[in-house]
């Protein structure tokens, strides 16, 4: 990550890479946001899992043959848990791939699954696409569904979704499966209130970027001298987190030999959330050799859960 940090610091708009924000504490941080009543992303992805998981199971295992369940980014394996439980029901679920870049994480859902994942956790530490190849030496004759949960998607460049979806086709064979949960399109006044929020926890999530830079690459970031700020930007369809600088500063991260410079104002760029139709995902899921077998939408909160087949 280093080479990327460097280079996102450097360049004129400053910016770090969005796995920064989740370290231990960042990823608690983001666990109690799931929890506020401004942030609905979570509650309704799981609603629409718990509505629809035994629909998914009985598709994905009509073959009868050995199934991997591979999550990018799983956290604590709520999410997978539902899915698993399905699986279980038939005999058809090796074992639960967890990829993730977090060693904390992997090892929480490990623990936390181990008593639904019937062949077991494997855990595999790497980049969601990484990992996602890494998989296919557990168990090279299984199928795999491949769990791309959270509206993670949103976090990836608009202009690079489309690659993203052809690279993580590549790492999947012919008859494996994609599930995937997209937050779609809606109002504004419905969207920015879940990026800042009223008390205050998206400001401490977002501030911990400059805690983990302060202790992990020996930057002299003065927290106080920044304030969270969530913007939209129209022509991008997209929520920007930012951390702006209320004084001039000079601040030096040692570790990476930098010093930043600060006007007042001037932000630090730590993530993005597109939003989508299903449309542009259809489009894409064919240009990359998926099929989309089925999609549900959530009411009131516009989110899909979308089941492809490579």
């Amino acid at each position: 990550m280093d080479d990327e940090l460097r280079a996102g610091l450097s360049s004129p708009r400053k910016t770090t890479p969005p796995e920064l924000l989740y370290d231990a504490l960042g990823s608690a941080l983001f666990e109690a946001i799931t929890l506020l009543p401004e942030y609905p992303i979570a509650r309704r992805e799981l609603a629409l899992l718990e509505s629809h998981a035994a629909e998914v199971a009985s598709i994905v295992a009509s073959q009868g043959d050995r199934l991997d369940v591979v999550e990018l980014g799983p956290g604590h394996g709520r999410k997978a848990r539902v899915v698993l439980e399905r699986l279980a029901e038939r005999p058809t679920c090796a074992r639960f791939i967890a990829v993730d870049v977090s060693e904390d994480a992997l090892h929480a859902c490990a623990r936390d699954l181990a008593d639904v994942a019937g062949g077991g956790v494997v855990e595999i530490q790497a980049s969601f696409l990484e990992g996602l190849a890494r998989s296919r030496d557990v168990q090279p004759q299984s199928r795999r569904l491949a769990l791309f949960l959270g509206s993670n998607l949103s976090n990836i460049e608009r202009r690079e979704a489309p690659g993203f979806l052809s690279a993580m086709r590549e790492s999947l064979s012919a008859g494996d499966w994609l599930l995937m949960s997209v937050d779609l399109d809606k109002p504004l006044a419905q969207l920015l209130p879940a990026y800042d929020d009223s008390i205050g926890l998206t400001a401490a999530f977002n501030l911990n970027v400059l805690s983990r830079l302060n202790r992990e690459q020996g930057a002299h970031f003065d927290l106080t001298n920044f304030a969270h700020e969530a913007r939209w930007n129209e022509r991008e369809r997209r929520i920007e987190m930012h951390l702006r600088a209320r004084n001039a500063c000079t601040v030096n991260v040692e570790r990476l030999g930098l010093e930043l410079r600060f006007d007042e104002g001037e932000t630090l760029w730590t993530e993005s959330s597109h939003r989508f139709s299903l449309e542009e995902i259809g489009e894409w899921a064919d240009s990359a050799g998926f099929s989309v077998h089925r999609s549900w939408i959530s009411e009131g909160w516009s989110l899909a859960l979308i089941l492809l087949r490579a």
